[in-house]
Parts: structure tokens; C-alpha cells; sequence
């Protein structure tokens, strides 16, 4: 049964020339898991708050969108939930419990009612034994998850989601995706959900639609979509490790989407007498960039630390990315490597002085930046182009396209696009180190690879990136070193290969769809490479 239809859905921001949205028609079925996928900008954020009247954007709409067959402006505001893609600005109370009855107070039930309510999704979600905690000491999966909770207590029909997962780490990513598989299975729940990070959700899912510049481009079975691409394609980056796998050797037969698929298309398919790549030596420089050693932070006197010894090196001109589970103490070792945090104990040097030797502000004089992971915190002024001009960045010579977003306010961009604003104003202070929170949070696959190019370019220049992130495909082709943070310390460092193909979790899908049958695959790249050098097993020859 038809749940959701959305006709001839024009949608146009102010003082924009080119709509958002353009002329989108599709309809939903009830119980239908839906992947909504694009380019960083092609409109995805504006559809999914058009579809939630409270938080529609201000703008020229036309066209109807229509809940079982009524206007949504006609229906109750919580058949349709929605949770956004950063979990603090959805938060309202201070209190686990208070957040979980918020919205059923609101709506003027009975105590009863919203205490049955509460507790049986406290016990759903597995969040009892957190259920008194203060919000603020949460995890960012923890968060979401209560985030999650929150909206689905009002037992809505339709449950849209903006990029969940990109603050959460791989294990959390896994489990909140999972959560929503079992809510759509066991509720018929009817779920729409904007993601870059697709490789999990695309096998799941009932139905994509692409999105491009505004316009649908393609509606349909995951399967059956991706089966039809051409290996040149532009949405190839989109789609799961096997399936670029598949594409990339100009495979016949049935597409692979699970790391299982693409394991047995391997495995069924070519031989592996070579089963590793040739190792490449990596040497760095003699000269530290940005050096800890022994040291100690945390919040407050009375609470337990956050860094707990913490030493590692990053060698100048080197890209050094960290990865680790949410809470472990990566954002705060950026916040301390840049002087925003004062550690209590140890020693933190940027190119061999330490920190508390730079007087005044001459560490942020074309010495070391910020990219931070709330990136709208840079932002100051009503428009991209004055945010470009205050900060003396020179348009024509960035290595991305921020023209077209000129007149557009910085709060009215997609989150990929405030990120790489964001990232222009950075680079416009020509830094030596530059330390990223997240940098890929909210981009698409084609401007990961323009962020790698980018990096590169940098490093190319002299500079030293370290970087945050739970993105591990893009750490495994960007880093010359990756790192494992846990519980307040690093515990593991290594050369991308090194450090993923030992790893079963922190890991790239590549990784795990190879493990055991090749050696030191950790990229779909890799794969294709010893596919091709060890050649097809003799009946997929003859075939």
C-alpha cells in the first residue's frame, strides 16, 4: 500500500537562480527501506526536510507531497520522524529519560501512557543501563541512538534519516544500521535514509534513488541498478566494494553487494598463486611535525582522564590519520595538539617547541591550523563570498569548485559543501601542520577523491596533515600512516596495508572480503590488481 507520493516537488532557495529539487515524482510503499543517494549538493538534505513540514526550508516550493493520500500539512507532525545528522542539535534536555518522554509530553498524554511508552523503548534500544545518565556524557553513537529512540517513542509510520552515521565510528555504524534494518522488519517501518556511506546500507535496502544537480536520475532495486552501470560511470564510486570490484573487471553474471558476495566472486572466479602485493618500503622524515609524549588531560578535576599517556610522532610532510571508537579521546588529542586544551601532565611539541613556547598567537601564524568537526563554528557571515573574502581566500585558485555557492548563506549549504567552505577558509591562513576533525563527514565519493587529491597536493608542498576520522576507505588511500586509538592512548600504528589487513574491524570492506585468500588487499584497487595478475581459474575462461 502506497504510503508516500511526491509530485512534480520543485523547491528553490532565495536568491538562487537553479531549484534544489527539480520536478521530483516517486512514491513509497509502506514497510519499503529506501537509500537516497548523491553527490555532495544534488539536493538529498532539502528533499528529506521537505518531507518533514516542521523543518522545511524557507523557499519557492511547488508540487504536493502527500501522506495516504492527505497533505502532509494536514497530518500529525509525528507520523513522520526524523533524525538529523548531528546528534547534539536534536538533543533538547539534559537527562536520558526527560529526552526519551520529550516529544510525548508535548503531544499531552497521560503519565501512564508515556512511562509504558518509555520504558518499553528503553528496553528495545539496550539503553537502561544509561537511562539516568546526563546527555552531555554520552558517546556520539550513544547519542544517535537516543536520538533514534526519541523519535521512534511516537510510533511514527514513516521514519527519515540525514546522514546518521557520519560521526559515528565503523562498530557504531554497524549497530545503529542494523537497529534500523530490525525496526523496518519487525514494525514495518517504512524508513528513508540519506547516506554517503553506503556500504552496508545498499545491500539492505529495498530501493535506491540517485539524485543529481536537483533531478532524480534513478529509481529502483539496488541489484538492478547497480547491474546496469557502465564501469566509467560516474555513480560507480557510489556503490559497494564488490560491486566496483565487479565493474572494475568487466565481470559478467550476477553482481556481488555483501563482503560475502564479493568473497565468493573472488574466490569462485581467480586463482590466487599470488597472494600479496610487493611491499614498498616507507621512510618519513628525520624532523617531528607534531610530537606527544606522556600526556595527561582531562575535563574536569574530579573526572577521569580523557589522555592517559598519550605519545606518538608525526614526522614533517607526513599524513597521519587516526582512527578509533567514539569517546576514545581522538578529538580532544586534536583539540590539545592545536592549544585549545591545556593537558595537566606531559609534553606536546609542534616542529620541536613545545606549545607553551609560542607566544601570543604565532602558533596560528602560518605555522598550525584547525579544521574542526563542527564546521559551521567557522562561519561568520551571511554569504559563501563574504565568508571567502574575510578570510582572504582567493576563489580561482582552490582546488574545488565553491563558485555556484557564491550567494548562498553558509547554514543554507549541504553539510559536504560547508566542509569543504570550511576547509577553503583553513587553507587561506597557509599552514605547515593542518589538523582535520572528520574532514569527509557529509561528502560523496567523487569529493573524498577531490579531499585525497587535495591532501596530497598539500603534502606535496610541505605540509603535514594529521587527521581524525572514522572513514577508514578513505584512510587505507589517503595516509602514509594510519593509527588505533583506544581508551585515551594509541596502541597501533602502521603503513595502510600493514595497519588494516591486521585489523578485523577497523578495517576496509576490501580488507574483509579478501582476508585469507590475499594477503595485503586493503583497497578495491588492490584486489583488482592481484585478480588480474593471477588471472581466471580455467572455467570462468571457458565460460
Amino acid at each position: 500500500m502506497e504510503i508516500l507520493r511526491v509530485e512534480n516537488l520543485t523547491f528553490t532557495y532565495p536568491l538562487c537562480e537553479h531549484p534544489a529539487v527539480n520536478d521530483l515524482s516517486f512514491s513509497l510503499e509502506s514497510g519499503d527501506f529506501t537509500v537516497l543517494c548523491g553527490a555532495t549538493g544534488s539536493g538529498k538534505s532539502t528533499l528529506l526536510k521537505l518531507l518533514k513540514r516542521e523543518i522545511a526550508p524557507n523557499g519557492d516550493e511547488s508540487g504536493e507531497i502527500l501522506f495516504r493520500g492527505r497533505s502532509i500539512c494536514e497530518i500529525d507532525s509525528t507520523r513522520i520522524g526524523f533524525v538529523m545528522q548531528h546528534p547534539d542539535e536534536q538533543i533538547v534536555t539534559d537527562k536520558v529519560y526527560s529526552e526519551l518522554a520529550f516529544i510525548l509530553e508535548n503531544s499531552g498524554l497521560e503519565q501512564s501512557v508515556i512511562a509504558r511508552r518509555v520504558a518499553e523503548m528503553a528496553s528495545y534500544f539496550g539503553i537502561e543501563d544509561w537511562y539516568e545518565r546526563d546527555v552531555s556524557t554520552l558517546s556520539g553513537g550513544q547519542k544517535q541512538l537516543l536520538n533514534l529512540a526519541s523519535v521512534m517513542v511516537a510510533n511514527p509510520d514513516i521514519l527519515i534519516l540525514d546522514e546518521p552515521t557520519s560521526q559515528l565510528d565503523p562498530i557504531a555504524t554497524s549497530d545503529f544500521i542494523a537497529t534500523l534494518k530490525k525496526l523496518n522488519r519487525d514494525l514495518s517501518l517504512t524508513v528513508i535514509i540519506a547516506e554517503h556511506r553506503l556500504e552496508e546500507l545498499i545491500p539492505i535496502c529495498d530501493r535506491m534513488i540517485v539524485m543529481d544537480k536537483g533531478n532524480l536520475i534513478k529509481n529502483g532495486s539496488p541489484r538492478e541498478i547497480i547491474a546496469e552501470l557502465e564501469k566509467d560511470s560516474a555513480l560507480i564510486s557510489l556503490v559497494p566494494s564488490g560491486a566496483r570490484l565487479y565493474h572494475m573487471l568487466s565481470a559478467k553474471g550476477i553482481c556481488p553487494l555483501t563482503v560475502r558476495e564479493g568473497r565468493n566472486f573472488i574466490e569462485s572466479r581467480y586463482n590466487n598463486v599470488t597472494r600479496s602485493l610487493a611491499k614498498t618500503e616507507y621512510s618519513h622524515s628525520a624532523k617531528s611535525a607534531l610530537e606527544f609524549k606522556d600526556v595527561y588531560f582531562r575535563y574536569e578535576r574530579h573526572l577521569p582522564d580523557v589522555l592517559k599517556g598519550l605519545s606518538f610522532t608525526v614526522y614533517e610532510n607526513e599524513i597521519f590519520c587516526i582512527l578509533g571508537g567514539n569517546g576514545s579521546g581522538k578529538t580532544t588529542s586534536l583539540s590539545c595538539a592545536a592549544g585549545i586544551r591545556k593537558v595537566y601532565s606531559g609534553k606536546i611539541k609542534i616542529f620541536g617547541k613545545k606549545i607553551s613556547d609560542y607566544s601570543g598567537q604565532t602558533l596560528y601564524q602560518n605555522c598550525l591550523t584547525l579544521l574542526p568537526q563542527d564546521v559551521q563554528s567557522l562561519f561568520l557571515r551571511n554569504t559563501v563570498r563574504e565568508e571567502l573574502i574575510d578570510a582572504k581566500a582567493d576563489v580561482s585558485k582552490l582546488p574545488f569548485d565553491l563558485s555556484h555557492l557564491l550567494d548562498k548563506h553558509p547554514y543554507d549549504l549541504s553539510g559536504g559543501e560547508q566542509q569543504l567552505l570550511a576547509l577553503a577558509k583553513v587553507l587561506a591562513t597557509n599552514p605547515r601542520i593542518i589538523l582535520m576533525d572528520e574532514p569527509t563527514k557529509g561528502l560523496d565519493a567523487n569529493k573524498k577523491n577531490t579531499l585525497i587529491k587535495i591532501v596530497h597536493t598539500l603534502k606535496a608542498s610541505g605540509v603535514t596533515v594529521v587527521i581524525v576520522t572514522h572513514d577508514v576507505e578513505f584512510a587505507a588511500l589517503c595516509s602514509d600512516r594510519s593509527a588505533l586509538f583506544f581508551r585515551g592512548d594509541i596502541v597501533s600504528v602502521g603503513t595502510p596495508r600493514e595497519f588494516f589487513s591486521e585489523n578485523n574491524f577497523y578495517t576496509t570492506a576490501a580488507s574483509r572480503m579478501s582476508k585469507g585468500y590475499f594477503d595485503n588487499a586493503v583497497t578495491v584497487e588492490d584486489i583488482a590488481e592481484l585478480c588480474r595478475i593471477n588471472g581466471e581459474r580455467e572455467k570462468e575462461r571457458s565460460l
